[in-house]
C-alpha cells in the first residue's frame, strides 16, 4: 500500500491565496501534479478542498470527507461523498479502489494521517510565491519525514518526503 501526500506553498508557508491553491502553484508544480493524479487508484480531498478548489474533474475516484449532505462536485462521475476520517477513508479507499492513494486535502488532514502512521511520503511543491492565506511551517512538516530529497525546476522546490511505517 502506498499513501502519498501532495500539496503546495509559496516560500511564505501560504497555502492559498483567495481561498485557491492555483495562487501560489507554477507551472512546474501544476505539471508534477497532473502527472501524479495519473498513476494513482484514487484521490482523497477534505470537503472544503472540495468546494473552493476545482473537482470536477479526475482521473481517477475521488474521495471527499464532509459530514454535509450536498456534493461540492456533482459534475464529477468518479466523486464519493464520504462521512469519514482520514484514516477510516483511506482503509476503505484501499479496499475499493486499489492500493495507490493519493491526499490532496489539506495540511491538517496530512498531519492527522502523519499522527496516525498512514502516510507513506509526501511530495511537497514550495514555490517563489508569497503573501497568500493559511501559512503553515512547511520546514516542520517536512521535517516529520524520515528521508527527503530536493529536487527544483523552474524556481519551484519540490520536496520528496518518505516516512518509514513502523
Amino acid at each position: 500500500m502506498s499513501v502519498i501526500a501532495s500539496l503546495v506553498v509559496g516560500s511564505d508557508g501560504s497555502t492559498s491565496k483567495e481561498s485557491k491553491s492555483a495562487g501560489v502553484s507554477s507551472a512546474a508544480d501544476r505539471r508534477a501534479f497532473l502527472a501524479r493524479r495519473r498513476v494513482v487508484d484514487c484521490i482523497i480531498i477534505g470537503g472544503n478542498t472540495a468546494r473552493y478548489e476545482p473537482y470536477n474533474r479526475t482521473p481517477v475516484p475521488l474521495v471527499v470527507l464532509s459530514r454535509s449532505l450536498v456534493n461540492p462536485v456533482s459534475g464529477n462521475h468518479l466523486a464519493h461523498m464520504w462521512n469519514a476520517s482520514p484514516a477510516e477513508a483511506v482503509e476503505r479507499a484501499t479496499k475499493q479502489f486499489g492500493e495507490n492513494i493519493l491526499i490532496e486535502g489539506g495540511y491538517s488532514m496530512i498531519c492527522e494521517l502523519l499522527d496516525e502512521n498512514l502516510l507513506d511520503g509526501i511530495e511537497l511543491s514550495v514555490t517563489p510565491e508569497s503573501g497568500g492565506d493559511g501559512i503553515i511551517d512547511w520546514k516542520e512538516l517536512i521535517a516529520r519525514f524520515d528521508t527527503c530529497e530536493i529536487t527544483e525546476d523552474e524556481g519551484t522546490h519540490f520536496y520528496h518526503g518518505i516516512k518509514k511505517r513502523k
